[in-house]
């Protein structure tokens, strides 16, 4: 078995950040099969592991534990992989410059470059494409997400400045691309 860095070049991880209804996991399926790797979107673990068991009425700490759980494990899982050459996209959100600092910190500790793809797209657009969704009953999500979740995410949400797209080899989409 060869250590770690040596023989094989450590595959690419991409992050795929925007707000709510930027297109991030459509986006990030279509980057995967472009690239040949694996996709890690939050949506469908969370959709899978966690949702069905959520009791009505639990709050948003229930679902932030479990977001990290699932986090968690996709970095344990891309860290095997990049380990095999395999480069892997991942969708979770990276709302804040944090969350994406975090992700990418531990990608550069496990010796795995980081190429970060900001969807940029403007509010009025992104929250027509939720309704979209809404009345398609969810698809992607799971669940109706309501003009109050939008613009609380909204009030989270911190575009990635020249400086982090510099850092992590950012890639700009607009509406237009």
């Amino acid at each position: 078995m060869t250590p770690r860095g040596e023989g094989k070049a450590q595959a690419l991880l991409h992050l795929v950040c925007g707000s709510t209804g930027a297109g991030k996991t459509t986006y990030a399926a279509a980057l995967a099969a472009r690239e040949g790797a694996v996709l890690f979107s939050i949506d469908e673990w969370m959709g899978r592991l966690y949702w069905p068991d959520a009791v009505p009425g639990a709050d948003a700490d229930w679902g932030m534990e479990r977001v990290e759980r699932a986090t968690a494990q996709m970095r344990a899982v891309i860290g095997q992989l990049a380990a095999l050459g395999v480069p892997s996209v991942a969708d979770a959100g990276f709302t804040t410059r944090a969350d994406r600092a975090a992700f990418a910190d531990w990608a550069r500790e496990q010796g795995i470059p980081v190429r970060l793809h900001w969807l940029d797209l403007p509010p009025e657009l992104r929250w027509s494409r939720v309704e979209a969704r809404n009345r398609a009953g969810g698809e992607g999500t799971g669940f109706e997400v309501t003009r109050a979740m939008f613009d609380f995410v909204e009030g989270l949400w911190e575009a990635p400045d020249a400086a982090e797209m510099a850092a992590l080899g950012g890639v700009r989409m607009g509406a237009e691309g």
